[in-house]
């Protein structure tokens, strides 16, 4: 069973960036998927944010890039999401989560998602 858990800060002042982590426990991050950060801000539909390979590439959705970075700690079986200069806007449900490849942009039968964290913007 492949256990995926978020952690971070709850709250993060506009303009700063915002840090989360995914531990992942039951399978390695070095394996053949999409390891994947995925939002839903309040009252919207989800939102994917970008994700890490095995081999370590990334990808980001384009509207995300400038200010995404998401990298790993194979020691830890851990990967990160960071998102910098963060707005109001940023408030949002964070999940990770390990996808299949090809499964980009869907949410699948066959995912691991971890629970979410809540991460609100706000002076």
């Amino acid at each position: 069973q492949v256990l995926l858990q978020e952690s971070g800060p709850g709250l993060v002042k506009p303009s700063q960036t915002l840090s989360l982590t995914c531990t992942v426990s039951g399978g390695s991050i070095t394996t053949n998927y999409l390891w994947t950060w995925i939002r839903q801000p309040p009252g919207k539909g989800l939102e994917w944010i970008g994700y890490i390979l095995y081999t370590g590439g990334t990808y980001y959705t384009p509207s995300l890039k400038s200010r995404a970075s998401i990298s790993r700690d194979t020691s830890k079986n851990q990967f990160t999401l960071q998102l910098s200069s963060v707005t109001p806007e940023d408030t949002a449900m964070y999940f990770c989560a390990r996808q299949m490849i090809g499964s980009w942009g869907m949410r699948r039968t066959d995912d691991y998602w971890g629970q979410g964290t809540q991460v609100i913007v706000s002076s």
